[in-house]
């Protein structure tokens, strides 16, 4: 399969497809989005949104939530607000989210079957790694988004200006539903 896509991506550059997707790399306007990397909302998102290549920066991880105030997440946050321009947040999650209701033994379970040594999980234990907790999914995908957007708004290095919403996205129909 990644064969396919280096293929495609070879006759994209050839064909010069990429002139159509030209711009800077500061969002046109001015909003973050943070939200899943579930696959039915690669194209979906954008299109219900109506944006448009250029128009904000994307920052997409499992569940679309902030776990730790010093994740990567939060980071691109910080890089999008101070770097390059963002004064608007938003927090999309989603209806039928995989990471809702994620069960953190099953995962390690899963990891065990495909080769993860129990060596090395007791290792990651041994270094202060709580497995369980951070490889448990959320129970309540509104509460997931109102403790991120929280998390967000009361960061330490969060400029208090920025806005902040959150949102559930109909993975099916595209419509958003405000949490809170």
């Amino acid at each position: 399969m990644i064969e396919e896509i280096l293929k495609h991506n070879c006759e994209f550059v050839a064909q010069k497809g990429y002139e159509k997707f030209a711009t800077s790399k500061y969002p046109d306007k001015k909003i973050a989005i943070v939200t899943c990397m579930d696959t039915r909302l690669v194209e979906l998102l954008p299109a219900a949104l109506g944006l448009r290549n250029g128009d904000v920066k994307i920052i997409k991880n499992a569940g679309g939530t902030i776990t730790n105030p010093f994740d990567s997440t939060m980071r691109s946050l910080l890089v999008a607000v101070y770097e390059l321009g963002v004064n608007e947040i938003m927090v999309i999650g989603h209806t039928g989210c995989g990471v809702q209701g994620m069960n953190a033994a099953e995962m390690l379970h899963l990891m065990r079957e495909r080769g993860v040594s129990e060596e090395h999980i007791s290792l990651m234990r041994h270094c202060g790694i709580d497995l369980d907790s951070w490889l448990h999914g959320f129970e309540d995908t509104d509460a997931a988004v109102a403790e991120t957007m929280d998390l967000i708004r009361n960061h330490p290095l969060m400029a208090q200006d920025v806005k902040v919403g959150g949102y559930i996205m109909d993975s099916l129909t595209g419509e958003l539903r405000v949490v809170g």
